[in-house]
């Protein structure tokens, strides 16, 4: 067994003991969620589980007359429970790539995203430029991680350190033990308002489109891509763009314009 394979293992494995401490799962659908990536998911101060994609998936669920029900996972446990049909369906703001549509399924994009670097205020670095030989983190399995590892040489990045999630990554990032954060730049927006000893300060063009992820071929995906069609024409997602953005999304992108299916090439 690979390296790779036996992490995917482990990830499901405790995936799957996660399921059964909580005992059987009474709503209709079931949402694998990596619970803690604002604002797309998290908890609030009571302990409540929000976001721009909870609220999403919510009303998605509302308008085909089911219950739905947040399981917390790992980003990269979310692809092998979505395979093997132990969850429904997937969000944390999870982009759409030819390389994973051979292997799931995507509901149309709600959301335009770029990569971004964060580092702390003190640091002094100014940009991707700064950060030759120095330890940067990322998402294990996020596009943020492929990222760096596609440009580490171009760029003479140090240790690629993998982390699950944003909270460990600034952790360490505070504590110094990392130079730099590569990540989804809205949560890092979001996240640094308020923390004047964080600073976002190079957004990484990537021309990412987010989308709710299902096993291959699942019909529920294309239901809810009807949904989401309707959502927008409703002007319910940009309602929430507004709602956790502070900001009116633009009329161009995939928030507010209808768009296809994603297909494999």
């Amino acid at each position: 067994m690979t390296r790779a394979s036996s992490f995917k293992t482990a990830v499901l494995t405790a995936f799957l003991a996660a399921i059964g401490a909580t005992g059987s799962h009474a709503a209709d659908l079931t949402v694998g969620a990596n619970i803690g990536n604002v604002p797309w998911e998290f908890q609030d101060a009571s302990g409540k589980t929000v976001g721009f994609e909870v609220d999403l998936v919510t009303e998605i669920a509302k308008r085909l007359g089911k219950t739905v029900e947040f399981v917390n996972t790992p980003f990269a446990g979310l692809f092998p429970a979505v395979q093997s049909g132990r969850i429904n369906m997937a969000v944390s703001s999870i982009t759409i790539t030819q390389k994973r549509l051979e292997s799931v399924s995507f509901a149309q994009p709600y959301y335009d995203s770029d990569q971004s670097l964060t580092v702390t205020a003190k640091s002094g670095i100014a940009g991707l430029k700064d950060m030759g030989s120095k330890p940067v983190g990322v998402d294990t399995g996020s596009t943020g991680d492929m990222w760096a590892d596609a440009h580490k040489g171009e760029y003479k990045l140090g240790e690629i350190r993998k982390f699950e999630g944003l909270q460990p990554a600034m952790l360490d990032l505070v504590a110094g033990r990392i130079d730099g954060y590569i990540s989804d730049i809205p949560a890092l927006l979001y996240y640094v308002k308020g923390k004047p000893e964080l600073k976002v300060v190079e957004r990484i063009p990537t021309g990412e489109k987010y989308s709710i992820m299902f096993n291959k071929g699942d019909p529920l995906a294309t239901e809810v891509n009807g949904v989401i069609t309707t959502l927008k024409k409703e002007g319910f997602i940009a309602k929430l763009h507004e709602t956790w953005f502070g900001a009116k999304a633009e009329d161009t992108t995939s928030t507010v314009a209808v768009l296809d299916m994603p297909k494999a090439k």
